[in-house]
C-alpha cells in the first residue's frame, strides 16, 4: 500500500496477513503506507474479495467500474491486473470503524458435503417433459472445470428428455435450439440435454439455447464460491 487505508477481505477463507501477521477475514483492518496484504492458502470457497475504503479509483465505464475482460472495457485499462500495476484509492466519505466484522451467521458459504441453489422455472422449460424437469432439479449434479465468471458448467446428472416438436424457422436443429432469444442473469442452459451451464456476470445476454431455468439471484454469489468437482 502506497497510502493508509482501511480493508476488508471477504469471501473465501484463506489466511489474511499484513506484512506476514494473520489478520481475521469479514473484519475491518488498518492498513499503513508500505505496508504488505498477503494470503496464505485457500481453505474454502473459490473466490476472495478485498474492499478497500473509498474504493479503487478507476474511470466509471457504463455505470460501473468494474473490469469486462471479454469487451476489454472498465477497471484498469480494461484488462486484468499484471505485476508493476498502482491502484489509486478514492476519497473516504463515511467508512466503518477499525474492527468492525460480520456475524458468522451471515457469512454464507457453501457446505461441506453439497448445496442447494434455488431456482425458478425457465421460460421454456416446456422444452422437456414432465418427467425429465422433475427429475433435473431433484438430482444433483457436479461442478465441471470449466467454472468461472462467464458460467458454471455442471456434469453428472441424467440427460433431459426433449418434447417432440417441428423445430420453427430460425432456431438450430438440436432440440436444446430455440429462436434467438433474451438470457436472464443465472439462467440455467442445457445444450444438448446434456450439461447444464449456469449463465454468470460476464455472460452473453442472449442466443439460441433454451432455458430450463434460472438461479435465483441470492444464490449466484454462492455459485461463485463453488470448486470443480463440488456437487450441488
Amino acid at each position: 500500500f502506497y497510502a493508509d487505508a482501511l480493508v476488508a477481505v471477504t469471501g473465501a477463507t484463506m489466511p489474511v496477513k499484513i506484512d506476514g501477521v494473520e489478520h481475521p477475514g469479514w473484519t475491518a483492518l488498518k492498513v499503513r503506507a508500505g505496508q504488505t496484504l498477503s494470503f496464505g492458502f485457500l481453505k474454502a470457497g473459490a473466490r476472495a474479495y478485498i474492499a478497500v475504503s473509498g474504493g479503487i479509483d478507476v474511470p466509471v465505464v457504463l455505470g460501473s467500474r468494474s473490469t469486462y475482460t471479454l469487451g476489454a472495457l472498465g477497471g484498469h485499462n480494461g484488462r486484468k491486473l499484471e505485476k508493476g500495476d498502482r491502484l489509486p484509492i478514492g476519497a473516504v466519505h463515511g467508512i466503518a470503524p477499525e474492527g468492525a466484522t460480520i456475524a458468522e451467521a451471515m457469512r454464507r458459504m457453501p457446505g461441506a458435503v453439497e448445496v442447494t441453489l434455488r431456482t425458478l422455472p425457465g421460460l421454456y422449460s416446456h422444452r422437456v417433459t414432465t418427467g425429465a424437469r422433475e427429475r433435473f432439479f431433484s438430482e444433483s449434479w457436479k461442478v465441471a472445470p470449466e467454472a468461472d465468471r462467464i458460467g458454471y458448467r455442471f456434469r453428472g446428472g441424467t440427460p433431459l428428455a426433449f418434447e417432440a416438436r417441428e423445430q420453427p424457422f430460425g432456431a438450430g436443429s438440436d432440440p436444446s435450439n430455440i429462436v434467438d432469444a433474451c438470457y436472464p442473469y443465472g439462467s440455467i442452459q442445457v445444450p444438448g440435454g446434456t450439461e447444464p451451464i449456469v449463465l454468470h456476470r460476464d455472460a452473453v445476454s442472449g442466443g439460441g439455447y433454451f432455458m430450463i431455468g434460472t438461479v435465483i439471484s441470492a444464490d449466484m454469489d454462492l455459485i461463485g464460491q463453488l470448486q470443480p468437482h463440488t456437487r450441488a
